[in-house]
Parts: structure tokens; C-alpha cells; sequence
């Protein structure tokens, strides 16, 4: 659940290998219970996040959120997707507190396949937990033709508040959207919160001991916070896309409701908005369980030739990457540009992890009786 790639920090990285890397976070979440295909598809998940330069929702968050989820019996590493209406197009799935890193990616399949057959296919999820990335799930509609939507509110979590309002009542909401971009070009791949920014950048500030720009949080009256530890102390509010009212927070507001409707309470998950958010003293309260999510497909080939669509698509994306620069050297990109080079050079070089998260693999991987893999030589 991101923004957009950034780039991977320097000076105190090392280069890991990424098949050692998919071994490591599988071997962990087989450990754990999962059956190992399931294991894999929740570590490639996972590793979605360093390889695409959104090192905040990567391997960071193993030990961070998704083996707490198991250890607390807040995620289910068996548990199997339990569909309760099909109506053909559009189906509800209960998920029953599987990994979300795995059943976001099953309910986008399940998306990808009924547009097959119907042009559109819609599946609404309730009982989810965290599934990382959403661009890493919407991509997988692209490499079978489709258009993907995914959109996701964060259960019962409450870190933003309306604007004007005192009480924190709304998560991140993020949403994604991928897109072929035609023949030779990288996936169109929207990836983003509602909020200005995901809790994962502020988090990864504090971690790094680095100040925060004003406009990501704010105080309880309103004023900017530069320091990202307030976040988790209940002192800080992440603010909307868009800033502050007069600069278009009711957008960015506006947009995690809209996530919120279609995929929370479609769904029957649990609602953000809620009596119980008034309590207290208006801080951030209320765990992410029960997240809502709705996967949706739309297959661009039941309306019209598939290679028309493709042709149309490689010139308005390749019109976009042929714009003239402001800056020589500072190329016009789109969604899905920065994560595709980023990719393309931690698989060839190596995944860039930091020391301190190098260590830390060491160490998970030594309590299931395996090794980090080895630093990969300059």
C-alpha cells in the first residue's frame, strides 16, 4: 500500500541476490504454516517493494507487521478464500485472515478470469489483512491482458481525520491501477494512498533519524509536524493528498471515502467511519483487521481488437515519454516507469537492502535454521 518509487538509499547498503532473498522470506512464511506455493506468492509480494525502489513496504515490514500477524493470531497461515455470493461477474469472497500478500493476488486472479469471460469481473473482499504492495496485484492483470483495479481500506485502523475534524476516523485507503502500456513499454502501474503520504514513508523516516517536509503530518490543531516519531506516539495526523483544505485535501478525503464505500462496505468488512472513533482524545486508534478490498478486471479485448487497443495505448504512453523535458536529463515518465528501471537493475545488480536490515534477515533466518544470502560483489 504506496505512493510512488523513491530512490533507494545509499552509503549504507548492500546488494543481495533476489532469488536468495525470495528463498529467505518463502522459507519464513512456510515456517510459519503457509503452504509453500502460497509462501512464495506472499514473499514475491513482499520483495515487490525493494525490487520497485518502495523500500517501505518491503522486506523492512516482515518483522515489522507480517510475523506479529501470526504470532498474535491475526492472520491465519492456512486458511483457505471461502466465496459467499457468486453472482458470475461480481463475486464476495470472505478471507478469513489469510496473508493478505497472498489472497490479494488469488482475488485479482479470480477478477482476471471472469473478465475472460464476461468483459468485467469484480471481486469484493472481506476478512483481509495487510497485502503489501497494490501495484504488485494490479500488474498481474496486465501480464493476462486485463486492465486491474485494486483498492483496499485499512479495516478498523483510524490515523486521519476529516477534514475540520478532531477525531481520527479513516486509514491510508490506498488504491491501484495497472494498465498495458502497449508493445516494448512498462506496465502503466498507479500505486497510492489517499493520504499525502503511507504510514511506511513516515515510519521509514523515523528509522533513519531524518526530519519530515511539512505536509505530511499534522498536530491536533492543524499545525505541521516534522518530527515522523509523533506518528506513532498519537501525536501526529497523517494529512490528505492535496494538503491542507484550501489546496485540495476534500480531494484526497474525498478519494478515501470512495475506497472506503467500494471496498469496505460493499464488502461487509470493517468500517473506519465509527461511533468508537470518538472516544479519547481523538488520537489514532484501532487496528487494521478486517480490511475490505475490491479487485476488479476489465478486459479491453471484449470491446474492441485487442490489437487496436494495445496500438492506441503504446502511442498515448509512448507520446508521454517523448515530451519535452523541463530539464535535460530529467525524462517525462509515467506510473510505472521509476518502479520498471528500478527492477530491472535490483535483478541484474542485486536488491539494495540497508546493514541494519541485512542484519536483522541474519537473524530471522538463523531461528528457521537457514542464512541470509550472501552480499553480491560490486
Amino acid at each position: 500500500m504506496t505512493t510512488t518509487a523513491e530512490p533507494a538509499a545509499r552509503g549504507t547498503d548492500v546488494r543481495l541476490p533476489y532469488d536468495g532473498l525470495l528463498d529467505l522470506a518463502t522459507a519464513v512464511f512456510a515456517a510459519r504454516g503457509m503452504p509453500r506455493a502460497r509462501a512464495s506468492a506472499a514473499a514475491e509480494a513482499l520483495l515487490y517493494g525493494d525490487v520497485t525502489g518502495m523500500r517501505s513496504h518491503g522486506l523492512v515490514n516482515l518483522t515489522r507487521l507480517y510475523l506479529p500477524l501470526f504470532d498474535d493470531n491475526r492472520a491465519d497461515p492456512a486458511a483457505d478464500l471461502e466465496i459467499v455470493a457468486d453472482r458470475r461477474a461480481a463475486v464476495l469472497v470472505d478471507a478469513r485472515r489469510s496473508l493478505g500478500l497472498w489472497a490479494a493476488g488469488e482475488a485479482m486472479d479470480m477478477a482476471v478470469a471472469r473478465s475472460a469471460e464476461y468483459g468485467v469481473g469484480m471481486v469484493s473482499v472481506r476478512g483481509g489483512t495487510h497485502f503489501g504492495c497494490a501495484g504488485h496485484h494490479t500488474r498481474r492483470a496486465v501480464r493476462q491482458g486485463a486492465v486491474g483495479v485494486l483498492l483496499s481500506n485499512c479495516g478498523r485502523q483510524r490515523i486521519a481525520r476529516p477534514p475540520g475534524g478532531r477525531s481520527a476516523m479513516l486509514g491510508t485507503n490506498p488504491l491501484s491501477v495497472a494498465a498495458p502500456a502497449g508493445p516494448g513499454l512498462p506496465p502503466f502501474v498507479l500505486d497510492m494512498s489517499t493520504t499525502a503520504v503511507p504510514t511506511g514513508k513516515v515510519r521509514e523516516a523515523a528509522r533513519a533519524g531524518r526530519g519530515i517536509p511539512e505536509g505530511w503530518l499534522q498536530d491536533a490543531s492543524g499545525q505541521p509536524v516534522t518530527d515522523p516519531a509523533a506518528l506513532d506516539r498519537g501525536e501526529g495526523f497523517l494529512m490528505w493528498l492535496g494538503g491542507r483544505p484550501e489546496t485540495g485535501a476534500f480531494k484526497g478525503y474525498g478519494l478515501a471515502l470512495v475506497v472506503e464505500v467500494l471496498a469496505a462496505l460493499v464488502a461487509g468488512a470493517g468500517l473506519g467511519p465509527a461511533p468508537e472513533a470518538f472516544g479519547g482524545d481523538g488520537s489514532p486508534t484501532g487496528r487494521d483487521d478486517d480490511i475490505g478490498f475490491l479487485a476488479l478486471a476489465v478486459q479491453p479485448a471484449a470491446l474492441r481488437p485487442r490489437e487496436d487497443f494495445l496500438s492506441d495505448a503504446a502511442g498515448m504512453f509512448q507520446s508521454l515519454l517523448d515530451c519535452p523535458p523541463l530539464q535535460a536529463g530529467s525524462p517525462v515518465g509515467y506510473p510505472g516507469t521509476r518502479e520498471a528501471a528500478y527492477e530491472e537493475d535490483a535483478r541484474r545488480h542485486g536488491v539494495a537492502v540497508s546493514e541494519a536490515l541485512y542484519a536483522e534477515l541474519g537473524e530471522v533466518a538463523e531461528t528457521i535454521g537457514a542464512r541470509a544470502p550472501r552480499v553480491v560483489a560490486p
